[in-house]
């Protein structure tokens, strides 16, 4: 066997020796062990398995790497460089999850995402409804960064409507899902929209620009079929929104003048702002708007009857970093109405860092070298490599049962097979997305299936023919691979973010 010790005279951040002993088996060793206690682990622990089991069940992934290292005499110090060359390059990616958990927090209580549902639930109409759900789920999830919240929230009233006016149930909630998943793919404060980007090695508002060009022409498709389709449906009544928008009202000064917050950081992201800087403008502004719009809001955030200094520090304070409810009138608009602050995001940090670990470990003994040599040998085309992505993420969502590890594992398995087809990161990330975060509501026995089902009280086999923007998504980005639309290179100039070196 050949020692992979760091080279002398390398660089600290050069990458490390590839085995070249180590057979194709052996580097699918850790893989298929750690596809297998996921798997397990979700079915055990169902939709709590993200709350940390998971995240040590990638450690003991590692942990079986490791071993496997050790057996072809690869050094422990040279394991802990590569776990630590590879969380440091989330360090950028964790300060903006830290940031969005701010931003969310201080839009809440400033009224923006309020606003934003209650404007957004007054297109609602008998004619259109199934594009309006469509529509008022793209709204809400883009503001909360949240498919799951959208759903339990204004899903189930959407679904209490559609009842009521005679609308097939399966209908309601595909419509409902796919406005949920546009929401939550290209919202800056979701956790998967940070979460890609993180694996493929690729920045936030790069990744949402980019997933723009398959995602905006997915969702057109996807409202011209549910028009078709509300279109051929016969309604019995009306439907009411009336006590939710009034009791938005009754809990926030809702105003038009709340939109320049989110235009300005738009305007900043078009810009290409620094994406910690364009949140922690957002989160500020939106502070200042709190304090503005929702004086007697924040006082009672703060704690205290009356707004003054010390209320209004402790009321956006709170809002950033801890938990805030607020109550309202309507059972449903509560839970929605709930922002986690920074601490709501140690969990996928947590995540993020464990999976740094296993693919640490991995990178440091030679297996991903060696499991993406042998798939560009299998699928040498750009279409091929995009095509196995999609596939690995379809496979995940089948086998692990959980859309974060569909993206974790394939994004840290395939980043180098991308670098050396000289694919720019974001073309990775846009496809985690686009195969990986969507199609987890497809598979019943998936958690974001089985939560969907089970919160709309409509089966996955029902709404699955119409969760219309999930099922096209995976197609759109095959079709601009097939064609080579908006695929990204890397620049020819610059440096290789891979060496190969064998002793």
């Amino acid at each position: 066997m050949e020692s992979q010790d760091i080279d002398p005279k390398l660089p600290a951040d050069e990458p490390l020796i590839i085995n070249k002993k180590l057979s194709l088996l052996e580097a699918l060793i850790p893989l298929f062990a750690l596809i297998a206690m996921l798997a397990y682990n979700v079915y055990v622990y169902g939709d709590e398995a993200t709350g940390g089991s998971n995240q040590f069940i990638l450690l003991l992934g590692g942990a079986i790497a490791a071993i496997v290292g050790f057996r072809n005499r690869v050094g422990y110090e040279a394991m802990l460089e590569e776990i630590a060359k590879n969380v440091k390059s989330t360090t950028g990616a964790i300060l903006i999850l830290l940031m969005v958990g701010a931003l969310s927090g201080t839009w809440l209580i400033s009224g923006i995402i309020p606003t934003m549902i209650y404007y957004g639930l007054q297109v609602l109409h008998p004619s259109i409804f199934l594009p309006a759900c469509v529509v008022i789920c793209s709204i809400i999830s883009v503001a909360t960064g949240s498919s799951w919240t959208t759903s339990a929230t204004v899903g189930i009233a959407l679904i209490g409507i559609g009842a009521t006016i005679g609308m097939p149930l399966g209908m309601v909630a595909g419509a409902v899902i796919s406005g949920a998943y546009f929401g939550d793919k290209l919202s800056p404060l979701s956790d998967t929209t940070n979460l890609a980007p993180a694996m493929a090695g690729s920045d936030l508002f790069t990744h949402i620009r980019y997933m723009l060009y398959t995602t905006v022409p997915t969702m057109i498709l996807t409202l011209i079929i549910f028009v078709f389709l509300g279109l051929s449906q016969t309604t019995t009544g009306t439907p009411n929104d009336t006590e939710i928008l009034s009791a938005i009202q009754a809990t926030f000064n809702v105003s038009p003048w709340l939109f320049v917050v989110p235009a300005l950081v738009i305007i900043m992201i078009v810009k290409k702002t620094d994406p910690l800087v364009a949140l922690l403008a957002g989160t500020l502004l939106g502070g200042i708007f709190a304090l503005i719009f929702q004086p007697e809001l924040v006082a009672k955030i703060g704690g205290s009857a009356q707004l003054d200094f010390i209320s209004g520090y402790k009321g956006v304070m709170n809002a950033i970093t801890v938990e805030t409810n607020i109550e309202t009138t309507s059972a449903v608009l509560n839970d929605l109405f709930s922002s986690k602050g920074m601490i709501g995001m140690m969990g996928t940090i947590w995540l993020i860092i464990c999976a740094m670990v296993f693919g640490g470990v991995m990178e440091a003994i030679g297996a991903l070298t060696r499991i993406t040599d042998a798939l560009l040998k299998t699928f040498n085309t750009v279409f091929g490599l995009f095509a196995s992505t999609v596939a690995s993420c379809l496979a995940l969502n089948l086998t692990a049962s959980d859309q974060y590890l569909a993206i974790v594992v394939p994004g840290k398995m395939f980043s180098k097979a991308y670098a050396d087809k000289n694919l720019a990161p974001e073309n990775l990330s846009r496809t985690l997305e686009d195969a990986g975060t969507v199609t987890s509501v497809l598979v019943p026995w998936n958690t974001c299936g089985a939560y969907q089902a089970g919160v709309l009280g409509v089966s996955t086999f029902s709404y699955l023919p119409y969760a219309l923007f999930n099922i096209i998504s995976p197609f759109m980005t095959l079709l601009f691979a097939a064609f080579h639309i908006k695929i990204k290179q890397l620049n020819d100039s610059a440096p290789s973010s891979t060496k190969t070196i064998v002793k």
